[in-house]
């Protein structure tokens, strides 16, 4: 198979979780715990290649990719070294990507350049680089950041898979570039493998489907990396909690109001690391309105969490750049993301999503 060709936004810890994952398994070549798809469309999760990357960290911009995921405030140490990479780390517009708490962890270049001057240069690279597809993890709140690599991906015609709660694969206007461009996007705001958001929504389906009510809910999050720092900022968080709500609303015949439905970050506790706990709680009636409550504390590793989902992501985007097909993926976008376009339960978005690779890969 060719090597699909990607290019990376943010190079924190998700994405030193994602490389660094990829390295454990082509390490140790008979370990595949962990993977939901070994193969999707003939792509290997060894066939993935990162070719390009962008930030903003001063300790970081003109780096070895492989040199720059260890980079503080990164905390992702799973192997102790990734293979040696010759792509440099190359500087991206700050915008609105660098949230007040995030500054007094890490020092964001200085930038000399206009805006305009950093997209040539970020243009040029992608084309000379070759990049296929772009996968954003720039932090929670990064509206305008986002909105100009999505600006990027259409004009290099790159995938554009959209990790972060910024609506664009399911926002009518820049799903519509995309499909009139003929560029494939992924979103928005990836799934955890097992985190908090789709074991809420599994419980709250479980609820539907077995003709419980629930009457109130919450999920409560905190954690010790970055992302939960940066989430202190209360204003960037509005996307994030309307994302991960509607999440779980989607799974309901009904709507719960605001007063009765709390989802979302909670706090820093810079001593978990990368640790995120989560709190879920359901109280509702049974039988004979008689009243139930349950309680689940979750404790893992919050960037483990989404590689694997990235993984499978970044190969159906490139199963879809194969087939010439744009616009939003709508099967992957709705197994693998919190907000997608069309929200569906979690069983039928993967039975649709496995007959999409499995008619893709036939043609």
């Amino acid at each position: 198979m060719p090597k699909i060709r990607v290019g990376v936004i943010g190079v924190g810890n998700c994405f030193a979780g994602l490389l660094q994952g990829i390295e454990y398994y082509r390490n140790n070549k008979s370990k595949r715990v962990g993977l939901i798809h070994e193969k999707i469309g003939g792509y290997s999760i060894e066939d993935i290649e990162f070719v390009s990357a962008f930030d903003v960290a001063e300790n970081k911009v003109g780096k070895p990719l492989s040199e720059a995921i260890y980079a503080s405030p990164n905390c992702v140490n799973w192997v102790n070294s990734v293979r040696a990479s010759d792509v440099i780390v190359k500087e991206a517009p700050i915008l609105d990507g660098v949230g007040v708490y995030a500054e007094t962890v890490f020092k964001p270049i200085k930038q000399s350049k206009t805006l305009d001057q950093l997209r040539e240069e970020i243009i040029e690279e992608i084309k000379r680089t070759d990049t296929r597809i772009l996968i954003n993890y720039l932090p929670v709140g990064s509206q305008k950041a986002t909105e100009f690599w999505a600006s990027i991906a259409l004009e290099t015609c790159c995938a554009f898979i959209n990790c972060i709660p910024v609506f664009v694969a399911s926002d009518e206007n820049w799903g519509r570039r995309f499909a009139e461009k003929g560029v494939p996007i992924i979103g928005d705001d990836v799934k955890s493998q097992l985190g908090s958001t789709i074991v809420h929504r599994v419980l709250a389906k479980l609820c539907s489907d077995r003709g419980v009510v629930i009457d109130r809910t919450y999920q409560l999050n905190f954690g010790g990396n970055t992302d939960f720092l940066t989430m202190l900022e209360r204003e960037r968080l509005k996307s994030k909690k309307i994302s991960k709500t509607e999440a779980v609303q989607s799974q309901l015949d009904y709507r719960l109001s605001e007063a009765c439905i709390h989802i979302g970050p909670s706090d820093f506790v810079p001593f978990l690391g990368n640790r995120k706990i989560a709190y879920i709680r359901i109280e509702g009636r049974l039988f004979a309105d008689v009243p139930f409550s349950l309680e689940l504390r979750l404790d893992v590793d919050d960037k483990a969490n989404s590689a694997a989902i990235a993984l499978d992501a970044i190969r159906c985007a490139q199963l879809a750049l194969d087939k010439n097909i744009g616009g939003p993926l709508l099967e992957a976008s709705a197994y693998f993301m919190k907000h997608p376009p069309v929200q569906l339960d979690d069983w039928e978005a993967k039975r649709r999503l496995e007959e999409w690779i499995s008619k893709l890969s036939q043609k």
